[in-house]
């Protein structure tokens, strides 16, 4: 099957660029290609693949979203084992990537565990064979390359950082290079031999560079000054570890391989600057030092293919860690309400108490209350099980070597053994926080961010997803969209600010219809809710539900509770936790 010309590709220059350089060098790593729908994320990967410069044609392997261990890193070979009674391997798709290039789509919705495996592989070049009681390693040397939509979830920032390069594409085309994309592709689909024939010349062009330059990589030099300015921008960037100084090195190096320099200067370390430390910057890192990227190598007439485009498409910074306050989510300034004297009061920051923050490790795995189970007080009648099974699940997929040894070598085996089921189960903390102006009372405010920030330090490391919504000041604001837990929140917690009224019966309303349309969308995603309030609201939320695993967490400080957290919890069927009081 034909495969579109990777010359031929409109624009994408930045992309383009990644590629090349990882080609030339491959110790660079895998690259992680972000973007929406649409922007030929699949198509030039795959066209990668048609210009290595390797005497036989390199494979392209893709690993299914829904492939298992076995599938990726090879298992025991059970046909040889009946026939022959000898124990072999039967190779995974890590064999067969051997030499060529392996390619994820949707790599953030692949499983942690094969990420790591498949990461570990691309930096080592050894695939090593643990399972079913056999043991064996075979070379697997490839180019990782892994794309990913935004929209449908994060790759948590560990996983992101083992990608040597980012690329962060989108859909801003111009009506021109609309025109031309949609021509191009036309004429592939109508004659697709035709068509690459008429880039078989700049395609041949671009696999000589690249051995030129793979043959030229080892006779760049690099200065100290040049070292200098990495390590300098890499502190500027706030980067976590030396990846990033390792990385931009090896890029550079490419780069400058690639225009036939003799040692690399500062226009290659601006080209790759961006592809390097897309994903690794940090919040307290400035966005703006260095000097802006290059988004495509040298245009030169030798990699310029026919009728190419300018690549409008420039990288852009990526701060995963800082977050801005998004409009109100309601709009209705008539509905705001007036609470006495606490409306009157204009919003207020108060600071993080960490101090007084209880241990939430537990709240997760206790099995939420209903309302059959709540008294007058919405306090629990008794001890309640939890909703998890203990029993270990076992999955569909039989452990051979367990099988055949319980069998004592015959063959129909009496029984089959199972491998252990892998839970893979999204978990997304949704956080109601009162930040209306009576929580400003005894720095309850300030303790209700202690505990949002020790919360989604538990889902950080868990790797589980976080959103949070605000009320108060008669408005209802997504705080934090639903995203992967980030691993630096306080300084975003900080700056929320607390005012006004209480609109309380609207944001439980507006957090039920949102909590309805996500599980339409994702059945199998396991929401525990979080209502953090001090109860100054005389609403009825009755007829509410925020799911089975729901908190109520009272954060009023005083000997005695004016509030009704109580009772809401009560009325949600939720849990009731009391914030300890000040002492």
């Amino acid at each position: 099957m034909r495969q579109f010309p990777f010359s031929a590709v409109a624009g994408l220059g930045g992309f383009k660029t990644a590629l090349i350089l990882a080609a030339i060098n491959p110790a660079i790593g895998g690259i992680l290609i972000s973007g929406p729908r649409g922007c030929a994320k699949s198509t030039l990967s795959r066209a990668l693949a048609d210009i290595l410069p390797q005497q036989k044609k390199p494979n392209f392997v893709t690993l299914p979203l829904g492939a298992s261990a076995e599938m990726l890193v090879g298992t025991l070979d059970l046909q040889t084992v009946l026939n022959d009674k000898k124990v072999t391997v039967k190779p995974g798709l890590l064999a067969k990537a051997h030499d060529g290039v392996l390619y994820v789509d949707e790599v953030n919705l692949l499983s942690d565990s094969l990420v790591d495996l498949l990461l570990d592989v691309a930096a080592s070049g050894i695939n090593h064979i643990e399972r079913d009681g056999i043991s064996h390693k075979h070379a697997s040397d490839f180019l990782l390359l892994g794309t990913m939509n935004p929209d449908e979830g994060e790759l948590r920032e560990q996983l992101q950082d083992r990608f040597g390069l980012i690329v962060e594409l989108n859909n801003e085309f111009s009506v021109e290079e609309r025109i031309e994309i949609v021509l191009r592709r036309e004429a592939f689909d109508l004659n697709p031999d035709t068509f690459c024939r008429g880039y078989q010349a700049q395609q041949q062009q671009l696999i000589d560079q690249i051995l030129k330059a793979k043959t030229a990589i080892s006779k760049v030099g690099c200065s100290m000054e040049i070292r200098h300015q990495i390590a300098q921008r890499c502190h500027e960037a706030n980067v976590d570890g030396m990846r990033a100084d390792i990385v931009w090195y090896r890029a550079a190096l490419a780069h400058a391989a690639w225009c036939e320099k003799g040692a690399i200067d500062e226009q290659d370390l601006d080209a790759v600057c961006e592809l390097v430390l897309g994903h690794r910057r940090n919040a307290k890192s400035d966005s703006n030092s260095g000097n802006s990227p290059s988004s495509s190598l040298p245009n030169s007439p030798s990699n310029s293919p026919p009728n190419s485009l300018d690549d409008k498409q420039k990288s852009k910074a990526s701060n995963k860690n800082s977050f801005t306050r998004p409009s109100s989510l309601n709009g209705n300034q008539a509905d705001k309400e007036k609470n006495g004297s606490w409306g009157s009061m204009p919003p207020q920051i108060q600071d993080i108490q960490l101090s007084v923050v209880p241990q939430l490790n537990n709240i997760n795995s206790q099995n939420v209350v209903n309302k059959s189970q709540l008294n007058a007080t919405g306090k629990r009648k008794g001890p309640v099980n939890g909703g998890r099974h203990n029993s270990i699940e076992l999955s569909a997929s039989p452990n051979w070597f367990n099988t055949l040894i319980a069998s004592a070598g015959f063959w129909p085996p009496k029984s089959l053994r199972f491998n252990k089921a892998q839970s893979c189960k999204a978990v997304l903390h949704f956080i109601l926080l009162d930040t209306s102006a009576s929580t400003l009372a005894h720095n309850s405010f300030g303790k209700a961010k202690g505990m949002i920030l020790a919360l989604s330090q538990q889902a950080y490391l868990q790797r589980e997803q976080l959103c949070i919504l605000g009320f108060g000041n008669g408005e209802v604001n997504e705080l934090l969209p639903k995203i992967r837990a980030p691993k630096q929140i306080s300084d975003f917690l900080q700056g929320i600010s607390a005012g006004g009224g209480t609109p309380f019966r609207n944001a439980l309303e507006q957090a039920q219809a949102y909590l309805k349309k996500l599980k339409r969308q994702m059945p199998n995603l396991a929401v525990h809710s979080y209502v953090l309030t001090d109860g100054r609201s005389n609403q009825s939320v009755n007829n509410i539900s925020l799911g089975s695993h729901c908190v109520v967490i009272d954060t009023e400080q005083s000997q005695v509770k004016h509030g009704r957290a109580q009772s809401i919890a009560q009325q949600l069927g939720a849990q009731y936790l009391e914030m300890p009081s000040l002492t």
